[in-house]
């Protein structure tokens, strides 16, 4: 073999080992872009986990509570829009200072019943007096109330034993004492009658307290 072919065949074996190299560069280049691709998924998963846990454990709180606000268990009005309290009669039972849950009655009413609920300590009503109230009033038949002073927020004042309110109040109210709550069931007759002019009709009940009288 001449030196020229020798010289040939030796710059072919170097390209031939040059691409080699190359090649095998490329093929580590690719593995290690394709751990660091497979690294990097693994971050953003891990990163994602921990959002997923940190947001969940916060979604427990309520927005209340997430928010600073008081807990149930914090001593808050349970009805802010409610009337204010009446103010009691010195030593009063406190139980005047809400509205009573006032039931229909039974049977047939024919006569004016007075049915003492709390028994007050202060001085009996007499006629002529103006006594200041605070009253439920409902149909007798079916316990629906038709009026309220509680509702109004304002209790109600006037003149006793007179004619100026109906014949059941005039008659049940006079001797019952300051502090007391009553329930007076009147017959239509001692009441509005048969309702007219948009009055209720019919035997009615009352649950009244006595706040005070002068």
């Amino acid at each position: 073999m001449s030196e020229r072919a020798g010289g040939q065949e030796s710059k072919a074996g170097r390209r031939l080992a040059e691409q080699l190299a190359a090649q095998k560069a490329a093929e580590a280049k690719r593995r290690r872009q394709a751990w660091a691709g497979a690294f990097a998924g693994v971050a953003v998963v891990a990163v994602l986990i921990t959002v997923f846990v940190i947001v969940g454990q916060r979604g427990d709180d309520s927005p209340e509570q997430a928010a600073g606000t008081p807990s149930p268990s914090a001593e808050v009005p349970t009805d802010p829009g409610a009337p204010p309290a009446p103010p009691l009669p010195q030593g009063a039972d406190p139980a005047l200072g809400s509205k009573p849950t006032v039931a229909a009655g039974e049977g047939e009413l024919t006569k004016l019943t007075v049915t003492p609920l709390i028994e007050g300590t202060g001085p009996k009503v007499e006629a002529g007096q103006s006594i200041t109230t605070n009253y439920v009033g409902v149909f007798f038949e079916n316990g629906e109330e038709f009026d309220s002073s509680w509702v109004r927020g304002q209790p109600a004042t006037f003149p006793i034993g007179v004619g100026q309110v109906i014949e059941g109040w005039d008659k049940g109210l006079v001797g019952v004492t300051v502090g007391s709550r009553v329930q007076l069931d009147i017959p239509a007759e001692q009441a509005y009658g048969d309702g007219e002019g948009g009055r209720p009709g019919g035997p009615l009940r009352f649950v009244v307290d006595i706040l005070a009288a002068e």
